[in-house]
């Protein structure tokens, strides 16, 4: 059977074939506005850094400087050191998806060499890059030098706080003038990461919730990390 076609008709098969072929070359090495947007607002999975021993044990919603963010615990599976001040891996998400921070409090990483400063702002730029690039283009560093945190760790059937300790790279963003931070681990893998925290210079302490230190939450009273109050 054969089609007849108009002038007027075979025309507009062209354009309409042109505007299809066009675009599709124009577009090889242009990034698409959703995917632009998709990069900027969506922060990678931080799965990886979830130590395979744990367990989530809890989840909230909770403030960080007046905005809502959500609190995720995890503790290990075979129940060691459990509870507040004991080993755990715990993140803050804001509700857009951004990652605001995370922390690995583990006694595997205990008592073992760590990298030099130069490794430890190398590894933090490369976490930078992939889960918070916005903070690259403005970022100051402040110092890098080793940062303790406690652990409490049952030995011999008594209670003991050993120290774990990391190369902390703390650093600005001249954007908007806030803080941020990477501590990275003796395995040479980022163990802390907190972001936008505000400081007040005078007298002179940090404003912004400690929602991932054990000891913050210890004095503020807040319970809630075990597996019964879930979330």
């Amino acid at each position: 059977m054969r089609v007849h076609l108009s002038f007027s008709s075979l025309l507009a098969a062209l354009v309409m074939q042109t505007a299809w072929v066009v675009p599709a070359q124009a577009q090889q090495n242009v990034p698409s506005l959703t995917e632009s947007a998709m990069s900027t607002l969506i922060t990678p999975s931080i799965d990886a850094f979830i130590p395979e021993t744990h367990a989530q044990v809890m989840s909230r919603q909770v403030s960080a400087d007046g905005q809502a963010v959500v609190l995720t615990r995890y503790e290990r599976k075979d129940g060691r050191n459990a509870g507040l001040e004991g080993e755990h891996f715990s993140s803050v998400m804001a509700e857009s998806g951004r990652l605001k921070g995370f922390a690995n409090i583990s006694l595997d990483l205990v008592d073992r060499p760590l990298p030099d400063s130069q490794r430890s702002e190398e590894i933090a730029r490369a976490f930078l890059q992939q889960y918070a690039p916005d903070l690259l283009p403005r970022m100051e560093i402040h110092w890098i030098d080793k940062h303790d945190e406690p652990i409490r760790v049952e030995r011999n059937g008594r209670m003991e706080t050993v120290t774990l300790t990391g190369m902390k790279v703390k650093a600005r963003n001249l954007e908007d003038r806030l803080w941020f931070w990477v501590i990275v681990g003796p395995d040479g893998q980022p163990m802390v990461f907190e972001r936008d925290i505000t400081w007040i210079t005078f007298p002179g302490h940090r404003q912004t919730e400690k929602w991932l230190h054990d000891s913050w939450l210890k004095k503020q009273g807040k319970e809630g990390v075990n597996s019964s109050k879930l979330g």
